[in-house]
Formats: structure tokens, C-alpha cells, sequence
């Protein structure tokens, strides 16, 4: 009989219960850590399709806009989200990150901007996610700079990016809201009201 170790016997019980909650809990941590593969603009093109619905021309204008200065994304989230400003403006949203390889992920963001803006929009939002190196870093905060010069096609088009990561939000919807803002837009794994 071999003799183990109340140090041995723990950790070899550990690794067994965390890799039995992770198998049922459909967790792979490898599989977290791997870096997604880029889409192309007619598999990003169709899952917008299905999306936004009808706005098919336009769509196609905007992403192939956007993959030609960005190149191919390698994440998308879909999602909605509502915001307002006056002078001072908070946006709210809620969504899923799609990955060709990664796994996808539950994601809300929120954010506050400060510039010459004004009004209110709920909007139907596609965001193309360039670089990013595992799902988890899409939990940070992406800063860029928003207004009506990014328009293409009736959709607005915007870019934010941090630490060699670009996402670029596409939003087509309900409002008004005119002007040119800075900002930043933070991604969080649970919803919270704290824009900062």
C-alpha cells in the first residue's frame, strides 16, 4: 500500500473537484486563454443580416468599410443599448461576444462621454472587435471619439481602442443625437449603473 500525504491527498481532491465543476459547469480554461480567429466580411455580414433585419446594402457598405481600415476582426458582439446627452451624455448596452474558437461571452458595457453633443438614441449595436488576444480582454475600457463624420450609409460608425485592441461599434436606431463627443465605453461581465 502506498503511503500518501494529507498535503497530496488535498491538492490531488482539489484538482479533482475543480475539474469536475469546470467539465459541468462547461468551463475550459484553456479554451478562454486561446486567441479567437478572424471573420470574415460575409460571415459578419450575415450574422448582421439576421440582426438588423433588412438594411442589407447599407450593412455591407459599413462593414466592408470598416474590415478595410481595420482589417478582419477576430470577435463581435451584438447588442442593444440607449443612451443621452446633454453636454455631458451616459450610454448603456447589453450584449454577446461571438468567437470563431474562443467560446462566447455575456457582455454589458456603459460609459460617459463630454463634448458638443446632444439628444437621446436607442440603438441596435454590432461592435467588430480587432486583436483581441483572449475574451477576457474584452473587459476594460475602450476610448475613442464619437460623432457624425463616421456616418456611412445610415449606419453610425465609431472606433475605441486600448492596449492594441480596436472595437468598433456599428448602430442603427431610434433618436436624435447630434454633436462630437470623447469618451470611453467600459465592458463589464455583470450589469452595473457605475459608468466609471
Amino acid at each position: 500500500m502506498t503511503k500518501i500525504s494529507r498535503r497530496d491527498l488535498c491538492g490531488r481532491l482539489g484538482a479533482g473537484l475543480f475539474t469536475t465543476l469546470a467539465a459541468g459547469a462547461g468551463f475550459d480554461p484553456a479554451r478562454a486563454e486561446e486567441r479567437p480567429i478572424p471573420y470574415s466580411d460575409n460571415d459578419l455580414i450575415e450574422s448582421g443580416h439576421r440582426f438588423f433585419g433588412t438594411l442589407s446594402r447599407d450593412l455591407a457598405e459599413t462593414i466592408q468599410s470598416a474590415t478595410k481600415r481595420w482589417g478582419q476582426p477576430n470577435a463581435y458582439v451584438l447588442g442593444q443599448e440607449a443612451g443621452g446627452a446633454f453636454i455631458g451624455g451616459l450610454r448603456y448596452g447589453e450584449g454577446s461576444m461571438y468567437t470563431r474558437n474562443a467560446g462566447d461571452r455575456k457582455v454589458f458595457w456603459q460609459g460617459p462621454s463630454l463634448g458638443i453633443d446632444y439628444g437621446a438614441d436607442g440603438d441596435r449595436t454590432m461592435m467588430l472587435v480587432y486583436n483581441l488576444p483572449s475574451t477576457e480582454a474584452i473587459y476594460k475600457r475602450f476610448v475613442g471619439v464619437n460623432g457624425s463624420a463616421y456616418l456611412v450609409g445610415g449606419f453610425g460608425l465609431t472606433a475605441l481602442t486600448i492596449d492594441g485592441v480596436t472595437v468598433v461599434p456599428i448602430r442603427t436606431g431610434l433618436g436624435a443625437r447630434l454633436g462630437v463627443n470623447v469618451g470611453y465605453l467600459k465592458f463589464t461581465e455583470h450589469p452595473t449603473w457605475n459608468p466609471f
